[in-house]
């Protein structure tokens, strides 16, 4: 497997190259929870039910992959730089706190999820209808957090190698077998939506030894171990964590958007407008993929590049990157206005939902292409380690707009069910436009500093 070298070649090709086998991967990464999704709102007679109560469950998935995103997109940015620098010792312990960080935080949630798991669900607005199908499905979900937390987590640290390629494979093989268990599960064997989380976990267990495979395997450099000489040791825990601790929130601020979206809905519209609010949160998940798959495709590029002092090649990479992310997000809000009824079919076939659903997707996407300046702000930051803007951005999109707004729209301006869906626009434009201006204002500056000290310093060099 050939590795990319992040510091030479074109740009837009080592972008490309990191991209496409991360798309792919994203893609098979998704049908860990929308294959369970679509199969789900098929079952017979309670199909419509129980995709809503797996619909509950969604904050504490999102918490999961929230720690998750912490130790793995917060460590992988300073693995990159370090390589970039070629300070490979510190590279070396990067790797193996996130390890270490990622196993102990899985074993922490898996204890305290099993025993708040009930608890939890009623607070997320669940009745004792939804209950029957939302707490036997989390909490066989919750047995595989340690797989989940290991094959996601470390995957990055595949791909910050340059190795995007078996980046993809880890993926592809728990979505395969994931696409293939499921239906045997959930039909065959009749476990319903039992099924669905059994699937997933074993699926997730498959990826996770993989995971560790390629990691112990001879292409790397940095293998990782629990323990340090019967220690378990965490050098740079801090700034993993401090990093880390943007796309956390940003997973944890979407669970408080889950939860606040669920309470309103379940207000205004009953249980059926949390299947819809279920059905456009996963439209979104699939049409996110591939603007994510460009940002995060481009982020070791510009990790390693600012590491290495090049910033003409970080400023390429943002270029690229943001260029890519804005034309396909206009493009799919075009296909949203054209032909909502195929992305809402994927989930359902149930006529009454798809009544409501077309009008609330075209609310929810009206304003998508921002979201690529949200995406592309936030990758930039989080790629040169600049903590306070990307915890701030995070912040700011969700938690100071969205989850007021959720409130604000259907209460005081009266515009029930739709004032929900319409939180998501006004923060995409509001949020998205705030994040990318500021990066503009205050990292392209920075770069033609370091240009200038580099031709400084080239030119001291030449003169001895």
């Amino acid at each position: 497997m050939k590795q990319i070298d992040f510091g030479s070649g074109s740009i837009a090709k080592n972008i490309l190259k990191t991209a496409l086998p991360m798309l792919v991967a994203q893609v098979l990464s998704l049908l860990y929870s929308i294959v369970d999704r679509i199969y789900i709102g098929r079952i017979p007679q309670t199909g419509t039910i129980a995709l809503g109560a797996v619909g509950l469950c969604f904050p504490v998935i999102i918490i999961i992959a929230g720690f998750t995103n912490m130790f793995g997109l917060g460590g992988s940015p300073l693995f990159s730089m370090e390589r970039g620098r070629s300070n490979h010792e510190k590279a070396g312990q990067i790797i193996n706190t996130s390890f270490r960080l990622l196993i102990l935080t899985a074993v922490i949630i898996t204890i305290a999820g099993e025993a708040l798991a009930p608890l939890l669900l009623r607070l997320f607005g669940a009745t004792e209808t939804e209950m029957a199908f939302s707490l036997p499905y989390i909490r066989i979900y919750l047995v595989g957090t340690l797989f989940i937390m290991v094959s996601t987590g470390m995957n990055p640290f595949i791909n910050a190698q340059g190795y995007p390629v078996l980046g993809m494979v880890t993926v592809a093989i728990g979505a395969v077998a994931n696409l293939i268990l499921d239906p045997l599960f959930i039909f065959t064997m009749g476990l319903g939506v039992s099924g669905a989380a059994i699937a997933t976990v074993i699926s997730q267990g498959l990826s996770a030894v993989y995971v560790m495979r390629v990691l112990h395997g001879k292409r790397n450099k940095y293998p990782v171990r629990f323990m340090d000489g019967g220690r378990i040791t965490l050098p740079h825990a801090g700034e993993i964590v401090g990093l880390g601790m943007a796309p956390f929130i940003m997973q944890c601020t979407n669970s408080l958007v889950q939860i606040a979206c669920n309470s309103v809905l379940m207000h205004f519209g009953g249980g059926i407008y949390v299947s819809v609010m279920t059905i456009v949160s996963s439209v979104r998940q699939i049409l996110d993929t591939p603007v994510m798959a460009v940002t995060e495709g481009a982020s070791p590029l510009i990790s390693f590049n600012y590491g290495a002092k090049i910033p003409g090649n970080v400023r390429k990479a943002i270029l690229i990157m943001t260029s890519i992310a804005v034309s396909y997000t206009l493009v799919i809000w075009i296909l949203i206005e054209m032909v909502p009824e195929f992305f809402i079919s994927i989930f359902t076939s149930d006529g009454a939902i798809l009544a409501d659903a077309v009008p609330a997707l075209h609310i929810y996407f009206f304003a998508f292409i921002f979201q690529s300046f949200q995406y592309s702000g936030q990758t930039v930051f989080k790629a040169l380690g600049k903590r306070k803007q990307t915890i701030f951005f995070s912040l700011f999109r969700k938690v100071v707009m969205v989850v007021p707004l959720t409130y604000i729209f259907p209460y005081l301006f009266h515009m029930g069910t739709s004032g929900v869906f319409l939180a998501e626009p006004v923060s995409n434009f509001i949020g998205g436009s705030a994040c990318f201006i500021t990066m503009l204002l205050t990292i392209m500056p920075e770069l033609k500093k370091m240009e200038k000290g580099s031709v400084k310093k080239a030119q001291k060099g030449s003169a001895f």
